[in-house]
């Protein structure tokens, strides 16, 4: 399985990922143009910037309900 196909079935079962999770879990050191990919695709995924302290990060997440089927390879 690819990082960018990992990616598309954490986001489609609801999870929400940071680079760091991305790094962690799949081994990606660029989340932001695996998720490029996948909006490219159509997958309607959200940014939401957070901050701790004074760092900024942001978290992906899908927004809305998906239609499982068009997304699966």
């Amino acid at each position: 399985m690819t990082q960018t196909e990992a990616i598309r079935a954490a986001l489609l079962s609801g999870s929400e990922l940071t680079a760091l999770d991305a790094l962690h879990k799949y081994g990606c050191f660029r989340l932001a143009a695996r998720i490029d990919e996948l909006r490219e695709e159509g997958l309607p995924i959200e940014t939401l910037i957070e901050k701790q302290g004074k760092k900024r990060f942001a978290r992906y997440r899908i927004v809305g309900p998906v239609q499982r089927g068009l997304f699966v390879s």
